[in-house]
């Protein structure tokens, strides 16, 4: 399996947080001391904010976290606390949630689950700092003022799944040589992920020969339905957006996929995991690594301002042979020649 590299933005950016972040990834001998001082102070509290029903569905991401915020030298329940908030898949809930969050007190608030999450964070608080995980440009969605220097109460991860909706739709094309008609399945209540998919995924397709038929979904029945109308279309392939509630539903979409023997591209090997045929994008418990790490940080008296927003550099395809081979299609050489883990 492929390990996800990333660098802060620019090269003094890199240069000033060169020795923090050798620090962080590294230094477990540190552990007890930060712990013995930090028990002497009140504990302090970091507000989780996130639009799922729970950390279930995304558990190895909750896991990396709690990885970087112990490497930083805070272990939950012994010298710092967590505070989760699930929107239950309902993003109007989050702004009201956002709020208790910050009136607890928190010292830091996590904005997890895309960009809509990072904005309703930002707009509820100008000097809490806020960590997000965004995969739009973060200055464009007026979160930070530039990259290497934030210039406000936000800073975190930009990990680039615009850049990589071409991409993953490139090696479906090299999956499937003869498709013309590939599904799309979107969530329509996460406005600016359905929005960005649509538009990127779209742009793409006319270039490689694909005709993109749309599909909603934000219900577990609007799945089965979205499903009954691409097999009666005929789509040859499925395309699936990466959104945190299609995400949370990604046994159920693998499974009517495998059912209905749909070939379909996935945005994390997490989908391959769950029985999915491939995948490409971002390696996400190693972003959630690095979101539990700058949280850290700012625990330790840093402030977002400071932090550059860090970008992952390096992706992970994953092929599942096994799910291939359960729907009788043959996956040419060329691909699995340069996929980074292959599950057979």
């Amino acid at each position: 399996m492929a390990r996800a590299a990333v660098h802060p933005a620019g090269k003094d950016a890199a240069s000033l947080r060169r020795r923090d972040f050798v620090k962080l990834l590294g230094g477990a001998a540190a552990l007890c001391p930060l712990a013995a001082r930090a028990q002497a102070a009140a504990m302090p509290v970091v507000g989780f904010l996130d639009p799922r029903s729970s950390q279930d569905s995304f558990s190895d991401q909750i896991a990396g976290f709690r990885l970087g915020l112990q490497e930083a030298g805070f272990i939950e329940g012994r010298n710092v606390a967590i505070e989760f908030a699930w929107g239950q898949d309902q993003l109007d809930r989050l702004p009201a949630m956002a709020a208790e969050l910050l009136g607890r007190p928190v010292a830091v608030l996590v904005a997890s689950g895309g960009s809509q999450v990072a904005a309703i964070a930002k707009a509820a608080t100008a000097t809490v700092p806020i960590v997000f995980a965004v995969a739009q440009d973060p200055v464009k969605l007026g979160l930070v003022a530039s990259l290497n220097k934030p210039g406000g109460n936000a800073t975190g991860i930009n990990y680039f799944n615009v850049e990589l909706y071409a991409k993953r739709l490139e090696l479906l094309r090299k999956l499937l040589p003869q498709a013309n008609r590939i599904a799309l399945l979107v969530n329509p209540a996460d406005t600016a992920t359905m929005e960005t998919t649509l538009r990127e995924v779209t742009s793409s397709a006319g270039p490689m020969g694909f005709d993109i038929r749309v599909f909603h979904a934000s219900s577990g029945p609007e799945i089965d339905t979205a499903f009954a109308d691409l097999v009666r279309e005929r789509c040859d392939g499925l395309y699936v957006g990466g959104d945190t509630f299609l995400h949370s539903r990604r046994r159920r979409i693998t499974a009517l996929a495998a059912r209905d023997a749909v070939p379909a591209a996935y945005p994390q090997r997490e989908w391959v995991e769950a029985g999915g045929l491939m995948s490409y994008g971002t390696n996400f418990p190693h972003v959630y690594r690095l979101i539990g790490a700058y949280a850290g940080l700012i625990l330790k008296g840093e402030t977002p301002t400071d932090l550059p927003v860090v970008q992952p550099s390096k992706f992970e395809f994953v092929i599942n042979l096994k799910a291939a081979k359960a729907i009788g299609l043959s996956v040419p050489e060329t691909l699995l020649a340069i996929a980074d883990d292959v599950v057979e």
